[in-house]
Formats: structure tokens, sequence, C-alpha cells
């Protein structure tokens, strides 16, 4: 996948092409009905699958108040999107002056001349150009000025639309198992091992914890079941994929102002060194709440119950 920034600037073997235009935070199953859609379109006109998008999310600039807290910021969507099979990923960057394009100068500049677009595919949906006054219909409009043809996909989902702000909403009340619905996956958060207080290993549960600055959304504090993968090792390798019982809180039973952590501790392992590894850590399903005990003790015997339970449902997961 070619990803650039300039539409004017879109490589030849992209152009002309099929085009679908989306925020596609998180890329769960609503998106990929549309990006799969547009695969195949590309497929059967002979042209490649361009998908274009915006950084920051357009409301992070027009209603900071209003933004929401990404599921899949940045270079994680960008693998994402990548995985559905589209050929380009046409990343605008967002501003005010940007946002002040009608909607036909922006279908002209980006997808006409920039992408020399055959084929737009988007859903019932879409919204695009100054204050969101452009929509389906307009676009078919432009297409037929700009001979283009428009392809819309009416909503989808198991009963209920498939969005990213539902997602969000899961991922808040620590339902991780309702969010991978949606998603079509595991919802993953993404870092650099560091070191913590290594509290983990003096109880006998050496854990990888996940800097500061990783991407993805972190869910609720809690414990829950889940996979940690080292993103160094390629796929098929021995230890790059193993089955963990991932953490997120501040660590209360120590009484100490911890910021929230992620740290996951692979099972039945203690000897691993991932420090400075980038890993991807996958919530599979919700185990606990985060809880205080009165005692080391009584956290040992909570942790050991953990393992256990994560260890079934994995287990599960993988002769299912």
């Amino acid at each position: 996948m070619h990803r650039f920034s300039d539409p004017a600037a879109t490589p030849d073997d992209l152009r002309p092409c099929v085009v679908t235009l989306g925020n596609f935070d998180g890329v769960h199953r609503g998106h990929k009905a549309v990006l799969t859609q547009l695969v195949e379109t590309g497929h059967e006109l002979g042209l490649p699958a361009v998908a274009v998008t915006f950084d920051p999310h357009p409301l992070a600039v027009l209603h900071p108040e209003r933004a929401p807290e990404l599921i899949s910021p940045g270079s994680l969507r960008d693998d994402l999107l990548e995985t559905t099979g589209i050929d380009g990923l046409l990343v605008l960057a967002f501003t005010r002056e940007f946002a002040q394009q009608s909607p036909e100068e922006f279908v002209k500049s980006t997808f006409v001349d920039g992408l020399g677009a055959k084929a737009v595919v988007v859903g019932v949906d879409t919204k695009f150009g100054y204050r969101n006054s452009g929509d389906v219909e307009t676009l078919r409009e432009l297409g037929a000025v700009h001979g283009f043809d428009v392809i819309a996909l009416e909503d989808v989902g198991d009963g209920h639309r498939w969005s990213s702000s539902s997602v969000r909403q899961h991922l808040g009340e620590g339902d991780v198992a309702a969010a991978a619905r949606t998603l079509g996956r595991p919802h993953r958060v993404v870092g650099t091992v560091v070191h913590g207080h290594h509290r983990g290993r003096e109880l006998g549960y050496p854990t990888a914890n996940l800097s500061s600055d990783s991407l993805g959304l972190v869910p609720a504090e809690g414990v829950y079941a889940g996979w940690l993968t080292r993103l160094g090792l390629e796929p098929g390798e021995p230890d790059r994929t193993m089955p963990a019982a991932i953490s997120i809180g501040t660590n209360p039973t120590f009484d100490t102002e911890d910021r929230r952590t992620v740290e996951a501790y692979v099972l039945d392992r203690d000897d691993l060194d991932l420090y400075d590894e980038r890993v991807m850590v996958e919530f599979v399903e919700h185990i606990r709440p985060t809880l205080r005990f009165e005692s080391i003790d009584d956290l040992l015997v909570a942790m050991a119950k953990d393992v256990e339970q994560c260890r079934t449902v994995l287990t599960q997961i993988v002769h299912s």
C-alpha cells in the first residue's frame, strides 16, 4: 500500500482509480464492508483502489471539545487499512482552511484532478465539504459532471449499526468482547515495553509495561485475557504471539500514585526480556474490575485465579 499526503502528487500507477472517503477510526466491520466493495470495484474495472482520510480527525480541529479519543490513531489506523487490500492511502492534512472547501471544490481538487477517480464508493451517510454540506446525492450530481460513478452502501450491522462510537462505548465499559464483535477482531494497543516498578516480577508474574505514548484507545481499568505480539518478529516465528493476562490500572493495592498503565503477563513465562521491544496487546475478554486488596497474599491469590481464567478463555479460542 502506498501512503501519500498530496493529491497533486498521486503516483502514476494509482491514477485513474476507484476511491472511498472516511475517517476509518478503528477500521471496524462497517468500514471493511465499504473497503471490500472498493477493492472489488477496482478489480472489476481494472483500477487501483485508494482510500482518502484525514489527519488529524476533523473534530479535533473544528470542535476540539467534542473530539473523540481515537480507537486506532495514526499509523495504527494506516496499518489496519493496509490489511484490507487497498492499493493507496491518501492522508489529507485537515485544517480550518481545508474545511472551507465547498463539496464541489473538494471533489474536483482531490477526486478528479488529483486521483482521476472513475468510481467513488461510500456509505449512505457520508458527508463532506464545508459544514458537511455534501452528501451522496451531491456526489452523484458531481459524478455526472466529472465522469465518475457513485456506489453507496447501506448501513450494515448485526442488529445494530456498526460504528466507531459504539466501539468507544464498549471499550469505556470494559466490554472488549462486544467491541471485538463490531471491529471484527480484538481491539489492540501498540507500544514499546518500558521498565516499571518490577512489582510483577517480584510477585512471580513479570509483566511487559507499555510506554505512555502507546497507540490505541485504552479500555476501562480491569484485568483482561488477551494476546501479546512481538512486532519485531516475523509471523510464524516462535514466541511471536503469546497468551497473556493484561492489567489496566494504577495498582491500588500498593497505595502509590502510579499513572494508569497497560501491562501484560505472558502466561507461564518468566524468561522473556521484552524491554525496548515494540509489542501489540490485543484484548479478548474482561476478567474482572481493578480491585484494592488488603494484603499481598490476597493479591497473589487473585492473580493466580486471573491467570487460570485467562488460560481457559484463550485455550477455548485456540481450539474453537
